[in-house]
């Protein structure tokens, strides 16, 4: 089943049982992919796309709940720690440490990088075999680290 069917299911679901946040967030997640598909000429998404799509929506919210927290506006984090176990439900499971790192080392090897400014060579090997799978952020402190020793 594809995302949106996955999503339509869900959002029925959450309206029988009045669930507004969830059903809120679903029909957010629902009008991201939507949008996205028109901008790729009308045509369904892969999985990839629709992958790249909840990424983004993932880490707009990881965004918004850092610059909340700084501001000191708790209402408005339980909302969005919220909306992000909502979201994550539909991100496939995420990669341990331990298993990214030995992906950095796998892409490290591959691409024969040796210092930093062999960074992007192994950051563009190493993205699509993590895409939606582990954060960004530490994808990049990981290879950072390794390149800098």
């Amino acid at each position: 089943m594809s995302l949106l069917g996955r999503l339509n299911d869900e959002m029925k679901q959450a309206m029988k049982s009045k669930e507004k946040e969830k059903l809120t967030v679903i029909r957010m997640l629902k009008a991201a992919l939507q949008n996205e598909g028109i901008k790729a000429g009308g045509r369904d998404l892969t999985e990839e796309e629709e992958l790249t799509v909840l990424s983004r929506e993932v880490k707009q919210r990881k965004d918004s709940l850092h610059e909340f927290e700084k501001a000191g506006r708790e209402d408005l984090v339980a909302k969005i720690q919220t909306e992000l176990t909502y979201v994550n439900e539909y991100m496939p499971e995420q990669l341990s440490e331990e298993e990214v790192s030995a992906i950095v080392d796998a892409a490290i090897a591959e691409t024969g990088a040796s210092a930093k400014v062999d960074m992007g060579k192994v950051m563009a090997a190493l993205m699509p075999k993590v895409k939606g799978k582990a954060d960004g952020s530490l994808v990049n402190r990981l290879v950072q680290q390794k390149l800098s020793k």
